[in-house]
């Protein structure tokens, strides 16, 4: 029973990664971001992966919500922040375990989203790209008329972290590299599984034409709502995993989540690695954040330098780049196709 249990997992594997190319890429990818810590990195260069792996799952959020529902939100910062703080506080001040304060936190970025979704939603293109950008500007703002150690500039000092400064093999933030890894997949897988199921489906016609998808009695009100629920969901998680590694360290600032940069990050690394493809944003957030923090040796022209990059990789494949290599794999993998049916002729 269990021999048979394995083979059936193995068979459904085998077709299903490892016959197409471009799923095999991506899992070998996965293979060698589990086996860095084996070269053993600095604690430095581990902190540079986990918070690159954040960033992704926050850049998948929004291409989730843009690439595929077509709502172009600049706010997402909003529930980033949102979460980040409403996790914070419930660790920090009110003692809750940190595996239960972050599901309340995106739990809460859920309730924001529906609320906030209702009267933004109604207004489309650039109205709701600007209805949406003011949202976690009014709540920075807002927070500097509390009082610390919850409001003021510098926001919440220090909340609890994940784990113990040296919990495994005496390496400072190597466990908490493999959980943020490990929430960076099965997001990552959950994120495309809606993207590509019947939802996912409807998510694009509404993208394509919102009027037929109503004539087809589709209701795209409730669609577009549940897009942004979703959305707001995952980055939520994405700030409750930040505000316990790398706020940890410093502390959990309006500025540092839900800074008008914030809500860029994702707009970025999504148009980088290839919009409406969720895989896109994960190398976009990986490549573009290490890239930034390689580029420390030149501080004046540190700025220019990585812009400079961007716009040369977007003018060259204005797809992006995971798009790009996909769809070269799938040009080989059906050349090959065609080469082995006219050798069987």
């Amino acid at each position: 029973m269990v021999g048979y249990f394995f083979r059936r997992i193995y068979l459904s594997f085998a077709t299903k990664v490892f016959d197409v190319p471009s799923k095999l890429l991506a899992f070998l990818l996965f293979l060698l971001l589990l086996a860095i810590p084996a070269t053993r990195p600095s604690s430095y260069i581990l902190l540079i992966l986990i918070i690159s792996y954040i960033y992704a799952i926050f850049a998948a959020s929004w291409d989730l919500l843009v690439g595929r529902a077509g709502l172009v939100s600049l706010g997402h910062a909003l529930f980033f922040g949102i979460a980040a703080y409403t996790s914070a506080i419930l660790s920090k001040f009110y003692g809750l375990p940190i595996w239960a304060t972050i599901p309340l936190a995106m739990l809460f970025c859920a309730l924001v989203a529906v609320l906030l979704g209702f009267p933004s939603l109604r207004v489309k293109g650039p109205y709701l790209t600007l209805v949406t950008m003011a949202f976690p500007l009014i709540l920075h703002t807002s927070l500097f008329a509390f009082d610390p150690p919850i409001g003021g500039e510098y926001g919440i000092a220090g909340p609890p972290r994940f784990f113990p400064r040296e919990f495994l093999m005496g390496t400072e933030f190597l466990a908490e590299y493999y959980l943020v890894l490990l929430v960076l997949f099965v997001s990552a897988i959950i994120l495309y599984k809606i993207a590509n199921s019947k939802t996912g489906i409807v998510f694009v016609s509404i993208l394509d034409d919102e009027s037929a998808s109503k004539a087809c009695g589709i209701n795209v009100t409730k669609y577009k709502l549940l897009a942004f629920v979703i959305s707001a969901t995952f980055a939520g998680l994405a700030g409750g995993v930040y505000a316990h590694s790398f706020g940890a360290l410093g502390s959990v600032s309006p500025g540092g989540v839900l800074g008008l940069t914030t809500s860029f990050y994702p707009v970025i690394m999504t148009i980088f690695g290839g919009i409406g493809t969720i895989y896109g944003p994960i190398v976009g957030a990986f490549t573009l954040w290490t890239l930034m923090e390689f580029f420390q040796f030149a501080n004046e022209l540190r700025v220019l330098i990585y812009v400079s990059i961007i716009v040369v990789f977007i003018l060259k494949w204005p797809e992006g780049i995971a798009k790009f290599v996909v769809k070269k794999l799938d040009e080989l993998t059906e050349k090959r196709e065609l080469e082995e049916r006219e050798k069987k002729k």
